[in-house]
């Protein structure tokens, strides 16, 4: 083989090894130790919070680059926990989430921005009731690798957001008397994810 023939072959080589995602470092969010909240206006003078029990996600982490990294996480709709038996069931009719026909909403983000010393602005494609919308998430992380006892590596995040229900097709509501409606259309998102390095 001729010298430059070798010489292409390295090169194309080193830049497949450049490329390749393996380099990545591929974390899941660890379920039993991480929640996914929201809170929304009720009645116009408090909040109601909840919470979705079932989800999972992969965070492709790039500790070069960190806005190249990505994130994808699926939740079940029918795991909505308000500690109300009465509401939760009428969260997951045909007025709200329906569950029975959208069993999943998922994000995938689109975009991660710098925000500051550990923090990010992650945006994403959230699909939710059939519609999907774009939705920024706040990020703070995500933290240092620590070892646990049992030699799992973990790092944590945390991620805030806001976005319109009515933009998702959740529009059930009725009028108050006072004014205003039973139901605020700004929801607000909590995340607090601890993931585990993929081996």
């Amino acid at each position: 083989m001729k010298k430059t023939n070798i010489v292409s072959t390295a090169l194309v080589g080193a830049a497949l090894l450049a490329a390749s995602p393996a380099f990545a470092e591929t974390w899941v969010i660890d379920q039993g130790h991480s929640h996914v909240g929201f809170s929304v206006a009720h009645l116009v003078v408090t909040k109601t919070k909840g919470q979705f029990n079932e989800f999972s996600g992969e965070v492709n982490l790039d500790p070069k680059n960190i806005t190249k990294s990505t994130v994808e996480v699926t939740i079940k709709t029918d795991s909505i926990d308000t500690n109300d038996e009465k509401r939760d069931g009428h969260l997951k009719s045909a007025d709200f989430f329906d569950t029975a026909k959208y069993p999943t909403m998922t994000f995938k983000s689109t975009k991660v921005k710098s925000a500051g010393k550990d923090k990010l602005l992650v945006t994403g494609d959230l699909t939710l009731h059939g519609v999907t919308k774009p939705v920024t998430l706040t990020v703070e992380g995500p933290s240092k690798a620590v070892k646990d006892p049992w030699g799992n590596v973990k790092r944590a995040v945390s991620a805030t957001g806001k976005l319109s229900r009515k933009d998702f097709g959740l529009t059930w509501n009725k009028a108050l008397e006072t004014g205003g409606m039973v139901v605020g259309d700004e929801i607000t998102l909590t995340i607090e994810a601890e993931l585990n390095q993929k081996k």
